[in-house]
């Protein structure tokens, strides 16, 4: 470890510094972070040199890469370095894309807890199955999904949504092309072995919610 840090975890210092602790101490490159929190190299090491700020989502991934409370990496005093109890409130977790609103789906679900600022009625868990959205998201991953049942494909370009194709769910990113036969939509996985998914006008097609934040991940 490096001479700039104590042999204890508590210390003082810049976002950055405690980033580069805590990775320091699961024995982690900048590259192996980057990669388990899905966030630029460039912008990591920027970070740790405190010459940026890590957004609230950026932070939240990075914490979970490295199994700490996001509050331990913001602070720089003991409190923050010592376990908290956290407020959170339980949401539905699901296996599959429910087929209407969370709190109505005759589906049997979990529960699952979140931090009060990320809760809402219309928002559930989804846990991943398959590796569609590599290297974005993997299998096993939970996120937290925002029930839009309504909301237009061209308002969502490029989001990951939760979908149903003629009765089949499937989580993709979304993206619109108006084409001389009407428009269509493709969805497309970040697994560049997975074609993309067309869908035009005559098929059944639904977004169910769009995909706000990665809340769990295996490490």
């Amino acid at each position: 470890m490096s001479g700039a840090y104590s042999e204890s975890p508590v210390f003082r210092g810049h976002i950055g510094q405690r980033i580069r602790y805590y990775r320091q101490r699961l024995g982690l490159n900048q590259t192996q972070l980057s990669r388990r929190a899905n966030v630029n190299q460039g912008f990591l090491s920027e970070i740790e040199r405190g010459k940026r700020k890590p957004s609230p989502s950026s932070l939240h991934a990075i914490a979970v890469a490295l199994d700490v409370a996001p509050a331990v990496l913001i602070g720089d005093g003991l409190e923050h370095d010592t376990p908290q109890p956290l407020e959170t409130r339980d949401l539905p977790l699901f296996g599959a894309i429910p087929a209407g609103p969370p709190a109505d789906t005759q589906e049997q679900a979990e529960m699952f807890p979140v931090l009060r600022h990320l809760w809402t009625r219309d928002r559930y868990i989804l846990r991943l199955t398959f590796d569609s959205m590599e290297p974005t998201l993997k299998p096993g991953d939970l996120v937290l999904v925002e029930y839009r049942p309504d909301v237009n494909p061209e308002h969502v370009q490029g989001r990951i949504c939760a979908c149903l194709v003629d009765g089949t769910p499937t989580l993709k990113r979304v993206s619109v092309e108006q084409q001389r036969n009407g428009r269509i939509v493709i969805l497309r996985g970040d697994n560049p072995a997975v074609p993309p998914l067309l869908v035009d006008e005559t098929q059944d097609f639904l977004i169910q919610g769009i995909v706000t934040h990665l809340v769990s991940r295996d490490l």
